[in-house]
């Protein structure tokens, strides 16, 4: 099998590694193609520019793009545009992949008021930037059938370590009120990817992909203090508004037959705090 990976970077590389383990071929796009690790075929390419041919017998597809930053600008580039260009670049080849799996976010999600949330629920954020992830969805589920939609909470791991960074430098703050929190192990991201796209026959077109335990972030932030042997971070006024007030649902997901290595955030960041794995430059 040919995989394609369309943004090679951390969780791209990651997926990509996974997938030439089980002897699979996987080329990765991405702009240093010289930063790809041996056993990925790397290839230059901006995912907004004209790309390189698609090898005929390409099976998979992953779109795995990054804004460069929080700007509408850099959001339209980086998802709306990139996915766009992907898929015309698949058209102009004449390559008809069985499976294009989309990286996206929960950020499409509004506030929920702390409520559940499921594949379901309407993505109706108010964020311009969740709005234009939302928008490169249906980009690619309005030109193809073979597409699916895995929409990730906060991606933490190796090398993905604010919250650690905050209470070893004593600037953590517990919030005064409830504050819920939705993550998932850059690892099972990883796995969730190769497996929508390896092992399920007939994926959903939209799958949520957050680990088994939403959190109030002060819980985790408790947890982390001591974890570490410090002191429990003091509590206050936070300016914390970034995901909205919700609990992600991944019943769907493991309904497949997933599971989770990291299930909730102890056993995850146990597994940083103990420096395993490595982020992907």
């Amino acid at each position: 099998m040919t995989v394609l990976i369309a943004g090679c970077g951390d969780l791209g590389t990651e997926v990509g590694l996974r997938l030439a383990a089980r002897g699979e071929r996987v080329i990765g796009w991405r702009r240093s193609p010289k930063r790809i690790p041996e056993g990925i075929e790397g290839r230059a390419a901006d995912l907004t520019q004209p790309l390189p041919p698609i090898p005929q017998d390409t099976d998979v597809v992953v779109i795995a793009t990054a804004a460069g930053d929080r700007s509408e600008a850099a959001y339209r580039s980086a998802y709306v545009d990139a996915t766009r260009n992907v898929l015309d670049a698949l058209e102009r080849d004449g390559v008809t992949p069985r499976r294009i799996l989309f990286v996206s976010s929960t950020a499409v999600y509004g506030d929920f008021d702390g409520g559940w949330v499921t594949e379901q629920s309407p993505a109706e954020s108010d964020a311009p930037t969740a709005r234009l992830i939302r928008e490169a969805e249906e980009v690619l589920l309005g030109r193809t059938d073979r597409g699916t939609v895995l929409r990730l909470s906060g991606i933490y791991g190796p090398g993905r370590t604010r919250l650690i960074d905050q209470v070893e430098g004593g600037t953590a703050v517990l919030p005064a009120g409830t504050q819920w929190t939705n993550r998932i192990h850059r690892d099972d991201a990883a796995a969730a990817i190769v497996h929508l796209t390896t092992e399920v026959e007939s994926p959903a077109p939209i799958y949520v992909g957050s680990d088994e335990l939403p959190v109030d972030l002060g819980e985790v932030l408790q947890f982390l203090a001591a974890e570490l042997g410090l002191p429990e971070p003091p509590r206050g006024e936070t300016s914390y508004t970034r995901g909205g007030a919700r609990r992600m649902d991944s019943s769907l997901l493991r309904s497949t037959g997933f599971s989770f290595a990291y299930p909730t955030y102890r056993e995850g960041y146990r597994a940083v705090l103990a420096g395993q794995g490595v982020r992907h430059p």
